[in-house]
Parts: structure tokens; sequence; C-alpha cells
């Protein structure tokens, strides 16, 4: 079935939406139900960590195939791991066997990533790819938000079919992705191009290490400093989302400026702000202000992002996108991954030590981005009108 690339990003947006919707639905209570089937918080950590593990293992080589096969074919793939490993929370196993099932979801959701970003990217030219590519990323944030927010209504008992919901749904994603043009037809005997390691490639590799950074120390310690400054549950939760709302509302105009302005001042400005307000949420003890503060910052983040993911794509070969976009998530998932670790470690030092630390790397990384991008240029060289 043919699809303009218009119809084929609103259809992408739905099912990304819905995907990362189900895939954040239950880990609000996720610890609790690996706890009833005997977890202990060790395993239960290292269930937890296995979706990003794993998924950062196979994000080059999901590219990779996609590159070589089509997108099309990896993207509906995806899908149906996904649906397949969710519906495994029905069966009743010990904890232990979950590390599979999250293995498998970390590599499901990473596959159809990276075939629904760069078929993006192979189906819109430079000029309007900035703003293509951030409504698939607002879809990602739209669906973090609301998926914990949707699982406060389910009882942890009730958490197996509330997976085993997700994984129909990914099922019928997967079906409706198999009709979809994700961009040329791959013939897997032609030779594929090799990979260009451009200046715009490795500073977007670095951007999206940095971004990776601050989100790993949000994911392990933003919540210990908010109870640290005695704030209520639901202060927290409505942290998350303060911060995505402004996310989800200004993603267009940060597609806009992408494909309009100077991408890198852009992307500088955006790094900045992620440093400044690292270094500052640790000496702010008024938890209202906190959260007003988390969606101030989240303004310039979600305008660079899709500046970023221009940057990434620049003059890039159609079957090179997908490995491009597989190097930029494993940049940005082991970013994450270490400073996540490290952070939790840090933290019971001094809870500003990880946020001041990142504050300062970031910065610096920020800086590096931009010498690699010195010769390269900001604006897109075919702007729309």
């Amino acid at each position: 079935m043919s699809t303009s690339p218009e119809q084929t990003l609103r259809r992408l947006t739905v099912v990304v939406a819905l995907q990362w919707t189900g895939s954040t639905l239950g880990l609000p209570l996720l610890p609790l139900f690996l706890e009833h089937r005997g977890g202990t918080p060790s395993l239960i950590g290292f269930i937890q960590a296995s979706f990003f593990i794993a998924g950062m293992a196979t994000q080059f080589l999901a590219g990779h195939f996609a590159d070589r096969f089509g997108r099309r074919r990896i993207a509906v793939g995806g899908l149906i791991l996904y649906g397949v490993a969710s519906m495994t929370f029905l069966l009743p196993l010990h904890a232990a066997w979950f590390i599979g099932t999250r293995a498998l979801q970390g590599i499901a959701a990473s596959t159809f990533e990276v075939a629904a970003l760069s078929a993006v990217s192979s189906l819109f030219p430079e000029a309007r790819r900035g703003a293509a590519v951030s409504r698939i990323l607002a879809a990602q944030l739209f669906g973090v938000a609301a998926g914990p927010m949707l699982g406060a209504v389910v009882d942890v008992n009730q958490l197996a079919w509330a997976f085993f919901v997700t994984g129909l749904l990914s099922l019928g994603a997967a079906v409706r992705s198999s009709r979809l043009d994700l961009g040329t037809s791959h013939d897997p005997d032609a030779p594929l191009p090799d990979l260009q390691w451009s200046r715009q490639l490795i500073g977007s590799l670095i951007a999206s290490a940095t971004v990776g950074l601050a989100t790993g120390v949000y994911e392990a310690c933003w919540t210990l400093l908010m109870h640290a400054h005695h704030a209520t549950n639901l202060q927290v939760r409505l942290s998350w989302t303060m911060f995505a709302v402004p996310w989800v509302a200004l993603s267009r105009v940060g597609g806009w400026l992408a494909d309009h302005a100077n991408r890198r001042v852009i992307v500088f400005v955006g790094l900045l702000n992620v440093a400044f307000f690292l270094g500052l949420y640790p000496h702010i003890h008024n938890n209202v202000l906190l959260l007003s503060l988390g969606s101030v910052e989240a303004i310039a983040t979600s305008l660079s992002m899709p500046s970023i993911a221009s940057m990434l794509t620049q003059g890039a070969h159609d079957r090179e996108l997908s490995r491009r976009q597989g190097l930029y998530s494993t940049s940005s998932t082991a970013a994450l991954a270490l400073s996540a670790g490290a952070s939790g470690v840090l933290f019971s030092h001094g809870p500003a030590i990880p946020f001041t630390l990142v504050a300062l790397s970031s910065a610096a990384l920020g800086l590096v981005a931009q010498l690699w991008w010195r010769d390269v240029p900001g604006r897109v060289s075919t702007p729309t009108t």
C-alpha cells in the first residue's frame, strides 16, 4: 500500500505514541510486580537495567539490518517482538525469567525506534526533516508522560493484563506498519555504501551523548533530590509531567527552527541550558519553584533536539540513515546508562555532586560538539519558504 510521506508520518506518530505509552504503562508498579514474583532488590534492578542494556547492544545492528533489508521489515519485526514479549508477563514465572522479557522489549523498542526515525529522514528532504523528526520525538515523550499516569489506575495484580493489552496493541501496530511506505525499497544483494564518518555525524553523536548524560542523572537522582527536599509523591509525579508538557507543545517550533535557523547555535544554547539547570537544581529547596524551573528547562531542550537530529542525517546516503540513527541511539543510551549508574553512587556522598559533575561535563561536551561542527553549515542548504 502506497502512502504519502505526510500520511506515513501521521501514522508513525500514532504508533510511536502508543508504543511508548504501553512501554511505560507499568513502570511505576513493575518493581512491586517483580517483588511479588520472588524478586530481590538487586534482581529487580538488573531486570530494569536489562531493557536498556539489550537495546544499547543492538541499536546499531538494527540500523545495519534496516539499511540492508529495508526499514519496513525491521519496524514490523520490532513491533511483533515487542508484542509477544509483553504478553509473557501473564505467564506464572519467577521474577528471574523476566530478565529475558525486558531484554526482548528493549531490543524490540530500539529496533522500531531506529527504523521509524530513519524512515522519516528518508521520506522528507533536509529542508523539512527537522519538523518531521520533531513530531516523532514529541510522540515519544508524550508516551513517556502518559504511560505512568495511565498506569496509576492499574492495580499491581492487574499489571500482567495491562502488559498483555500493550502486546495486542503492538501487534495491531505491526499490521498497520506493514502497509506503510517507509522509504526506498532496499535490495539486500546490493552492497551497502560505507558509513561516512563526517564532522556532522561525530558532532551529533557527542551532542546525543550529552543529552544522555543529563537524562541519566534525572533517571537516577531526580526523585531522590525532590524527596530530600520533602516533596510529596504528587509533586514528584507533577515534576515529570510539567517537563513533558512544554516539550510536546513546542516540538513543532523546534522542528521549524531546525529547518530555518542556525542549528549549531540552537544546539549549543540547548546544551548550555541543560548544564545550567543541572547545576542549579540541587540548590533550590522550594519544590514549587523546582516544578516551574523544570518546565522552563524543557523549552530550550525541546527546541534543540530536532536540530541535533537534522545535523545527524545531513548529507547521508539513504542506505546509511538507519546506521547513523543506530549510532545516535547507542551513544545516547550508553551515556544514560553510565550516568545513571554513577549518579546513584555519587548522590549518596552528596546530592549536589552528580548534578554538578554532569553539568560541567555537558557544558564541555557542548563546546566539543561545536568544534566538530565548525566547518559544517549551520543552516539547511535549501530552506523552505
